[in-house]
Order: C-alpha cells, then sequence, then structure tokens
C-alpha cells in the first residue's frame, strides 16, 4: 500500500533516484490557508547535505504545488505535491546491481517482486520520506488552526539519551537534539562511527498538545495503534513507545495510573491515551531507529544467484537516520491527527447537528 489515512490521506510516488517523488493529499477540508512558505521550510528540515551528520546528497527539495489550491486558500480537492531529484549519482549503486546489501530492502523486495531498483533503493528507499514531510505540512496548516501543536527532538544517540528535554533548543542543534546538555556527545557519538565507516541508532521524540478529549476509533483505529502503525512505517523504524512504553511492563498498577483531579491528570504515565483515545494531555513518542544499514565497512552477502561473497558499499549515506527521521516522525504525527479530526467529527449527532443546522 502507498496510501496511509482513511478521511485525511495521503499516497506517495516516486522512486531515490527517479526524475521526482511527490504525494496526493486526499480529505484536505476547503478553505485551509495554505502557507507555501512553511510548506518549503518543513522540507528545508528534512533535506539531505546540510551538515556533517547527515548525508552529502545536496538536494533542494524544492516543492510545488500542481493541484488542490487557489488563491491561498484548499479547494477541498486534492493537493498534489512533485518534488524533483537532482542530485543522483546512480553510478554508484552499479556495484551492487546483483548483490544484496546487509540490513537493507534489497532481499526482500527482489523475492516479493522479483524485479529490484537497485539504484539508493528506489522505493524503499528514506528519499521517499521527503513527499511524507510535504504531506504532513499540509496536515500541520489544518492543525495550527485548532491550536493543535506538534514538536519533535532527537531523544537518543547511540544509547546518550537527553534528560532535560527543551524543543526549541532542538531547533538550533545540527542534531535536533533535545538536551544541550547531551547535545555534544551525541554528537561525538556519531562522529566517531563516521571515522571507523560505521554507523549508530537513535531515538526521536515526537509530543502533541492541546489535542481535544477524545480522538481515536475504538476497537481497530485507535490513537496510540495509529501512530504506532505510522511511525513503524518509516524506514528504519524497529520499536515505538507510548507514554512510559516498554517501562510500564515493570510498573505496579500504583505507579503507572495517572491520579485525576479537577485541574486535570497529576502525572501523565499513558502518554495522552486512555482506551485508545487521547485523554487530552500531552501524547508523548519515542520511535527507534536502527543503525544506518549503509555502513563502509567490508561485509558478507550473497548475490541474486545465492553466491555468497564479500561486500563493501559506495555512495552517501547519514551516519544516523534518527536525526532526519524525527522530522519524518513529526509530520507522520501530523497526518495521524488531522484524519483523526476528520473522523471524530460525527462521533456524536449534536455534532452532525450543529454543522448541518449551522
Amino acid at each position: 500500500m502507498n496510501k496511509f489515512g482513511v478521511k485525511f490521506s495521503y499516497t506517495t510516488f516516486g522512486e531515490s533516484h527517479g526524475k521526482a517523488l511527490g504525494c496526493v493529499v486526499d480529505g484536505v477540508p476547503a478553505g485551509i490557508e495554505i502557507d507555501e512558505q512553511f510548506l518549503q521550510a518543513e522540507l528545508n528540515r528534512r533535506k539531505p547535505g546540510q551538515n556533517e551528520f547527515a548525508t552529502q546528497r545536496k538536494e533542494d527539495d524544492e516543492v510545488e504545488i500542481l493541484s488542490g489550491t487557489f488563491e491561498g486558500k484548499s479547494t477541498g480537492t486534492p493537493i498534489a505535491m512533485v518534488i524533483f531529484n537532482k542530485n543522483q549519482k546512480s553510478r554508484d549503486y552499479t556495484n551492487i546491481k546483483d548483490v544484496f546489501r546487509p540490513g537493507h530492502a534489497d532481499f526482500t523486495y527482489f523475492h516479493k517482486y522479483g524485479i529490484r531498483d537497485y539504484r539508493g533503493g528506489g522505493r524503499s528507499s528514506a528519499r521517499e520520506t521527503a513527499a511524507r514531510v510535504a504531506a504532513g505540512a499540509i496536515a500541520k496548516m489544518m492543525l495550527q488552526e485548532l491550536n493543535i501543536e506538534i514538536k519533535s527532538a532527537t531523544y537518543a544517540i547511540d544509547g546518550i539519551e537527553c534528560e532535560n528535554i527543551d524543543f526549541e533548543y532542538a531547533k538550533t542543534s545540527p542534531i535536533y537534539s533535545g538536551d544541550k546538555n547531551k547535545d555534544k556527545a551525541q554528537q561525538d557519538a556519531i562522529s566517531e562511527a563516521k571515522k571507523v565507516h560505521d554507523s549508530v541508532g537513535g531515538v526521536a521524540l515526537v509530543k502533541i498538545q492541546n489535542l481535544p478529549i477524545g480522538l481515536g476509533e475504538p476497537l481497530y483505529h485507535k490513537l496510540d495503534s495509529t501512530l504506532a502503525e505510522a511511525m513503524m512505517g518509516i524506514n528504519a523504524v524497529k520499536a515505538v513507545e507510548i507514554g512510559e512504553g516498554v517501562k510500564a511492563s515493570s510498573l505496579k498498577g500504583s505507579q503507572n495510573n495517572d491520579a485525576i483531579t479537577n485541574d486535570g491528570f497529576v502525572t501523565n504515565h499513558s502518554g495522552g491515551t486512555l482506551g485508545g483515545l487521547s485523554n487530552g494531555d500531552d501524547v508523548d513518542i519515542k520511535v527507534h531507529f536502527k543503525p544506518t544499514p549503509s555502513i563502509f565497512i567490508s561485509q558478507k552477502t550473497i548475490d541474486t544467484h545465492n553466491v555468497e561473497q564479500d561486500f563493501s558499499l559506495k555512495g552517501r549515506h547519514d551516519p544516523c537516520v534518527a536525526i532526519r527521521g524525527s522530522i519524518v516522525a513529526e509530520s507522520m504525527a501530523a497526518l495521524v491527527i488531522a484524519d483523526l479530526i476528520l473522523l471524530n467529527m460525527g462521533s456524536k449527532m449534536s455534532g452532525v447537528k450543529a454543522y448541518y443546522n449551522a
């Protein structure tokens, strides 16, 4: 499937080394202020080649809106956007034409389809996530009008975790670190891995604020399960935690329950969800990324004829995908919330009457 979402949905297209990639966003309500400068700024946060901690592929990631807007507002029809690739170096991948790269989707894509685009991974490349960020920007424009805010930061790199999260500081960090006291150590961990041609994993933190109570569709389109699905669909993500996450399994009920007062919840172990629905508190999500599989160390593998061989990779790759991945995770969260907001509008007859009797 290349489509995500029910009411507010998007479909992406394109490959890493193809002519272009892009998306079609459907279900966008008419009348949303479309800020093209904001749209481009979101792409700029994710784009490659910005510093030593990202792949040196130089792409401007200039996005062009093709449809669905008029005089600065959404028209209610599908919004199509395209981003043209300008800095492909497909020759870097000729040596892997018939070889499976360890840790990549080459092996599974080939066995599923019997054909594979070996140029940078083709459709399985994280380059596709640029289109998701474009779609997420449209979702954010809708959410801004509802005062719903979504933030992200790099929470951990190579096991070095942030302690005092500051999302404003993260905007100034070259690795989007959420803690100024951990930033340098996290940067050093990436640099050290890069020196020995290796990579490191990391964790992105996403926070969603000002949600109304009751977002989510029990039983099979819950807020937390849909967020988890969205995050797990991002390249290299291996685990997702909501609230206390895995730590909750080692707590007692008296420790994990969030007491309720007239002023709201005393704690937020639940991460803003109860029974799969938003409870009005902040939704906290940790997204765990594996180490970049594209490393420049000789590895053993097989080719398409099942012949074993030693393999050395060429090309330009992120030493830690979690950094730019945090922006993608933030965008996916926006897309989930926009979809659930629209789905929730018909949950009460009073809401239906308010719309049609207005």
